[in-house]
């Protein structure tokens, strides 16, 4: 497995670079947003592993350009603002994941981990599934309603195909936080509340039947209105 790692910490370098090695991958490093940015778009990642805070170039920026040219790459933000706003950013911009600092090793093998088996899982035997008005295709990993395409970023498609593989149950917090992204967020944060109202926007509004559902004090729910 190939990684590009972009960060400006020495010392951190040095743990993650000697890690990632003993873990069989193939570490290239860039110490600046500049350099990274440039090396992410010439040469072929498997994974690229970014701060936020870097000189030159940031990383929501390189983030942004990256998804530009490789939508497929693997994006994992390393930072140490960990506030659901900066969560969203770093999502928003085109990562697939976000670690805070400081964070134990294991856990950042373990987000390496979950990001390669999402990377590596088949197509539906079905290809798309409808639920009402709503088409969710799973090879192109694209979403329409009432036939009319529906933009969603990487982290929106995940969440509305969790809740159409499980329409019409009941699915808390928890359960989405440990589905949508494998592992748990800062369970302080509202990360999930904000994409599902996120969703509500994109599939909903306007279209005379909702779909998305809040069950008080349970969670949400994908269904068809009687």
């Amino acid at each position: 497995m190939k990684i590009l790692l972009i960060e400006d910490e020495p010392g951190l370098i040095s743990v993650m670079v000697r890690g990632l090695t003993e873990a069989n991958m193939e570490v290239s490093v860039a110490a600046d947003g500049t350099t990274g940015l440039e090396m992410a778009v010439k040469h072929q990642f498997d994974l690229i592993i970014l701060d936020i805070m870097l000189p030159g170039v940031n990383g929501i920026q390189i983030c942004r350009e990256v998804r530009k040219v490789n939508k497929n790459v693997s994006i994992l933000m390393l930072t140490a603002l960990g506030s659901t706003e900066n969560i969203v950013t770093g999502l928003d911009s085109g990562a697939d994941d976000y670690v805070v600092k400081p964070f134990k090793f294991a856990e950042l093998e373990a987000r390496i981990r979950s990001l390669v088996r999402r990377r590596s899982t088949p197509g539906e035997a079905g290809n798309s599934i409808h639920i009402a008005d709503l088409e969710l295709d799973f090879n192109s990993k694209t979403a329409k309603r009432n036939d009319k395409p529906i933009s969603l970023t990487a982290t929106e498609y995940r969440l509305l195909e969790y809740f159409v593989k499980n329409a019409n149950k009941i699915l808390s917090r928890i359960q989405i936080l440990e589905n949508v992204w494998d592992i748990d967020f800062n369970m302080g944060t509202n990360v999930v509340d904000v994409y599902v109202n996120y969703l509500r926007k994109k599939i909903d509004n306007g279209t005379g039947q909702k779909l998305i559902h809040t069950v008080f004090g349970m969670g949400y729910i994908l269904k068809e209105e009687a």
